[in-house]
């Protein structure tokens, strides 16, 4: 008999509310706000599995073999790039995609994302609608992996003939139609800003703030940002990010240096961001070799900027 006056007193909260003019809760245009969470970093580092394209793509080891070396060099977590699956671009099997997901929860691994290429600036309108068809399909392999974030692209280049206004309204539409797909599976598409079509902070804002989705976001690549200040561009889109990729350069205007890890982590650190802290290495060589220091300087860094803020 309690149940029914308790009912009643939360629908008349919520009727009251409305009446009283307030708005029902909404996404922020920028959601990861400091402040927003509890007081407390929770970063958890993840490889970019990425920094072994060459011998990935090579058949040289595999993403079973990465995942037993993130396993012994303290990862907590993999990016399990959808480039290195059998078959792609084909969808991998359910077989497959479960034996990774067995294999990561038995080591201790999570899953931070995983990410495909496609193309939304093509100007034929069948092409895109094909690619929008494609990343669907990853979406759903994304679901069954456990990946909480799949990773696509804009477009290669703003295409000759066409303004960028034309260009940005197509892959707005593309990305709108396969976020919803994405709220449907429980996967957050992510943008990664990747010096293509889009090129600095204000260029990957402007499409997110037109897809305007709590199931969209940026990947947060560190050294992709063709700008003068790329700190200040990496700062800027902080708010934005639902995952990232920290890189070992910088690569503006040409311009290519080592990444200040100090500086980044304390803007990671600043911001509003919780989660998981992808690394990826791009030098040449042997990646067996080279992500272990890379991933102690970063570990570092962030125990620095958490620390002594």
């Amino acid at each position: 008999m309690r149940a029914q006056p308790r009912r009643k007193f939360i629908r008349t909260l919520l009727t009251g509310s409305a009446a009283a003019g307030v708005a029902p809760m909404t996404w922020a245009a920028k959601p990861n706000q400091p402040g927003d969470f509890l007081t407390g970093n929770r970063f958890k580092i993840s490889l970019n599995a990425y920094s072994f394209h060459s011998l990935l793509s090579a058949k040289k080891t595999t993403l079973e073999e990465v995942m037993d070396f993130c396993v012994r060099e303290g990862f907590d977590a993999i990016d399990l790039t959808g480039y290195y699956f059998p078959g792609y671009p084909e969808i991998p099997s359910d077989a497959y995609i479960y034996h990774l997901k067995n294999k990561a929860h038995r080591s201790g691994l999570g899953i931070s994302g995983t990410g495909i290429r496609n193309e939304f600036a093509d100007p034929d309108a069948v092409t895109r609608a094909a690619e929008v068809a494609f990343v669907k399909k990853w979406i759903e392999v994304a679901a069954k992996l456990g990946a909480p974030v799949i990773r696509i692209f804009s477009g290669k280049t703003l295409p000759a003939g066409y303004s960028r206004e034309e260009v940005e309204d197509w892959i707005v539409t593309c990305i709108k139609s396969c976020v919803a797909h994405g709220r449907q599976h429980g996967v957050i598409v992510a943008l990664q800003n990747h010096n293509d079509f889009v090129k600095t902070a204000d260029q990957a804002i402007s499409l997110l703030q037109k897809v305007n989705s709590e199931w969209f976001g940026l990947v947060l690549d560190t050294g992709s940002f063709v700008t003068e200040e790329p700190y200040g561009e990496i700062q800027k889109t902080t708010g934005w990010a639902v995952n990232w990729q920290i890189k070992e350069k910088l690569n503006y205007q040409g311009n290519v240096s080592d990444m200040n890890l100090d500086r980044l982590c304390a803007i990671i650190s600043a911001s509003g961001y919780r989660g998981y802290l992808p690394i990826e290495t791009l030098s040449p060589g042997d990646p067996f070799t080279l992500v272990p220091p890379f991933l102690q300087k970063v570990k570092a860094a962030l125990t620095k900027a958490i620390t002594h803020p």
